[in-house]
């Protein structure tokens, strides 16, 4: 029995010592986000400052652990009036939940290059779970840098009233799915 033990503690090493860290390239990336507002157009916005890293031991991703997080207080929408009142109390409250984090806990493949990526959404004070959308667009060889680097699409969506978001915004105003929208290119470490 502790041979066994040992052998299975052998093999999870080994498969950990194999797993590649790939870090987001900011400038070639951007984490955002769209609400609907009054029911008539999709408002987005971004955060500035962020990080991300997927964790995978395969080259088709098929394993990977994605982990974002992202400063609330940089969140941008291109009107630094309606940024300061998206930090404030009435909304996100940045200074009282200055962080937001994201980390898979389960992925699957649907297709060639197409992932449903389950996964821990700690926002507002809240956690909860949150399904994403992944593609994978391809690895290639930066002609630059000489690195490897992947790019992916992610997209999802989440209810701000599961996050207690905004609760004095009714559907009217601000519709309660929220868009999750990143496009993003990362290099191996």
């Amino acid at each position: 029995m502790k041979r066994i033990a040992v052998v299975a503690a052998g093999l999870l090493m080994s498969v950990a010592s194999f797993a590649q860290t790939w870090s987001v390239d900011k400038g070639h990336s951007r984490l955002g986000f769209g609400i609907t507002h009054m029911g008539i157009s999709l408002f987005e916005g971004n955060f500035k400052s962020y990080d991300a890293t997927i964790t995978s031991s395969k080259e088709d991703f098929s394993d990977a652990v994605f982990e974002v997080s992202a400063d609330v207080a940089s969140i941008n929408t291109d009107n630094e009036r309606r940024d300061g009142h998206v930090k404030s109390a009435d909304m996100l409250d940045a200074e009282k939940f200055p962080k937001l984090t994201f980390k898979s806990t389960s992925i699957s493949k649907v297709a060639d290059k197409k992932y449903k990526v389950v996964g821990d959404l700690t926002f507002h004070g809240v956690t909860k779970p949150v399904t994403l959308e992944v593609v994978y667009n391809a690895t290639i060889t930066n002609p630059q840098s000489k690195k490897q680097i992947a790019g992916f699409r992610i997209t999802g969506s989440f209810k701000r009233s599961d996050f207690g978001i905004a609760p004095g915004f009714n559907t009217s105003m601000l519709s309660d799915d929220v868009q999750l929208l990143a496009n993003g290119e990362f290099a191996k470490n």
